[in-house]
């Protein structure tokens, strides 16, 4: 693995529920590189995902990230690891009973910040980078999609994580706000954190071209 190298993966075989879905997984992800994964809904894509940040255990081949071997990282680092991983999801996972400052706030208690002015600091910068500096008081049900969105990608940026994963982001939004929401990501990106985003939005993909990888019929390949 050379320097520059945050994620490597070699010859991984990626399961779902136990079956195969996945086989000869290849990839050689740089410092600050975008990519979007494509497939049908069932190809393996948000398994593919869930592997590299550990949800999915890695059981055949090898996956490096930030020089580290995952399939070696016990229980206890896994937290150490996931830091260092921005995870946005398709369907949010918002807590619905805290507004989007609480909504942020417990994901920095939860992975070790606690100075209260640091804190609050980190918040507000966040929700300015999101645009979502003046609903830091609303609850995700007084936000639009959109907003939501935003909020989880404020979230999933509050340690300055290395690498991006995101998982439809764009998925059910309307075409302006799914826009926005990519032009957040590659803002991001171009301060230096990689990006791995799965998408059927192939409009976006045309007008913000980035190497695209295939999954399909159980192989992984670059398009």
């Amino acid at each position: 693995m050379n320097d520059n190298t945050i994620l490597k993966i070699e010859n991984a075989t990626i399961f779902h529920h136990y079956k195969t879905i996945l086989n000869d997984v290849f990839l050689d992800l740089e410092k600050g590189d975008f990519i979007y994964v494509i497939g049908k809904t069932g190809s393996g894509k948000s398994s593919l995902l869930r592997t590299i940040y550990s949800d999915i255990p890695l059981k055949m081949g090898k996956i490096f990230f930030d020089n580290q071997d995952i399939s070696t990282v016990s229980k206890n680092q896994l937290p150490f690891l996931r830091r260092k991983i921005g995870i946005i999801f398709q369907d949010f996972q918002l807590f619905q009973d805290r507004n989007a400052y609480e909504n942020i706030k417990f994901v920095m208690t939860s992975t070790g910040w606690d100075n209260e002015i640091k804190i609050k600091e980190k918040i507000n910068s966040l929700l300015q980078i999101v645009g979502l500096e003046n609903k830091a008081k609303n609850y995700p049900y007084e936000l639009s999609g959109g907003e939501q969105q935003r909020l989880v990608i404020a979230r999933a940026i509050v340690n300055d994580p290395k690498l991006i994963i995101a998982d439809e982001p764009t998925g059910n939004l309307d075409p302006q706000v799914a826009e926005n929401i990519l032009q957040i990501l590659l803002d991001i990106n171009k301060k230096g954190t990689s990006i791995i985003m799965t998408t059927h939005n192939y409009s976006l993909m045309n007008k913000y071209k980035k190497d695209v990888y295939v999954c399909d019929d159980g192989k992984f390949y670059k398009k």
